[in-house]
This record gives C-alpha cells, structure tokens and sequence, in this order.
C-alpha cells in the first residue's frame, strides 16, 4: 500500500508530466530513494473532465518503476489516447487525474472468483485483448456479467466471449487514487 505522502507525489508527478508534454516543455525530475515508487508495477493514468473520461492509458505489466510509469502514462493519456483529439493547453485547469496502480496480473480459473469493484480484468482471445481496471464498473453499476461482456466488447470481441474455452481472463487488483 502507498502512504498518503507517496500517492501525493504521484498525482504531481502526473500533473507536471501532463502538463509539460501538453505546453512542450520539460517534464518533472522523477530521482527518487523512495522503494515503493522504484518497484516495478503497472499502472494507468485517467484523465477526466468535467466527471466525463478524456484520457486513459498505462500498463498492464511492471516493465518500469512506478514513478516512471506514472509520468509515461500521465502525458500518454493527454496527447495518444486515441479515442480523443489531444489535451489542449486551455484545458489544463479543467483536467483532474487519478492514477490506478496495478498488482501484477491473476489467472482466473473461475468467472465466479471475479468481484466486482475489488477486480480489474483482462481477456485475452487471439490477437484480441481488452481490459477495464476495477473502478469501471463501479461507474455503470454493472454486474459481473455485464463486466465481463464490456471487457470482451473492449477487445473488439463479442460479448460473450469469456464463456469461450480458448479465451483467457486475467484479474488484478488496484490502488486508485486522485485529485480531489
């Protein structure tokens, strides 16, 4: 778990990324001692407006530290998500961020062991992946099923796919946290 001191960190570490690789200058100094922001994890950066969703990208894996990862993600989600045109300069002060660092990932056995505002889930199937992080379906009021349907409609697979004997599903957890 991360102490309110290293979460705070992280959400400026974030804002300065976003907003240097928005304005084109120079992004944060990441040096840290710190061992929780050097572990390796994967997380996403979400970036919303006004309540509705306006960026949203990260990683599944720890391939980096954490620290670093935030900062990738945090100017990935304002400039490459490509669902939305760029982050522009005059919406910085409207943009909130909330970082969501992932545990590494689970097989799932059983759809049953999923739990819904406790899990994020992934499901794998061909060249097919899709994945929404736990506090997704919270946001709709879905129920497991339904969780699973719209991770498999993520992928560009139909809905039903996670009953496929061939299909993969992975869960993992998430601390999420934000500005206020």
């Amino acid at each position: 778990m991360l102490s309110d001191d290293q979460k705070k960190h992280l959400l400026r570490i974030a804002r300065q990324s976003m907003e240097a690789a928005v304005r084109g200058g120079r992004g944060p100094d990441l040096r840290t001692q710190d061992p929780a922001l050097l572990e390796k994890r994967g997380a996403f950066v979400t970036l919303k407006r006004h309540g509705q969703l306006r960026g949203c990208l990260g990683y599944v894996e720890g391939i980096m530290p954490l620290i670093e990862a935030v900062a990738e993600n945090a100017a990935a989600a304002a400039l490459r998500d490509l669902r939305f045109p760029p982050v522009r300069a005059s919406e910085l002060p409207e943009i909130t961020i909330e970082v969501s660092a992932l545990t590494p990932l689970a097989p799932v056995e059983d759809p049953e062991q999923v739990e819904v505002g406790r899990h994020g889930l992934m499901v794998c199937l061909g060249p097919n992946r899709g994945l929404l992080l736990p506090q997704v379906p919270g946001e709709f009021g879905w129920q497991r099923e339904q969780f699973l349907a719209h991770t498999c409609l993520k992928a560009g697979l139909p809905p039903d796919s996670w009953r496929n004997p061939a299909a993969q599903l992975y869960s993992f957890e998430a601390e999420v946290f934000g500005e206020e």
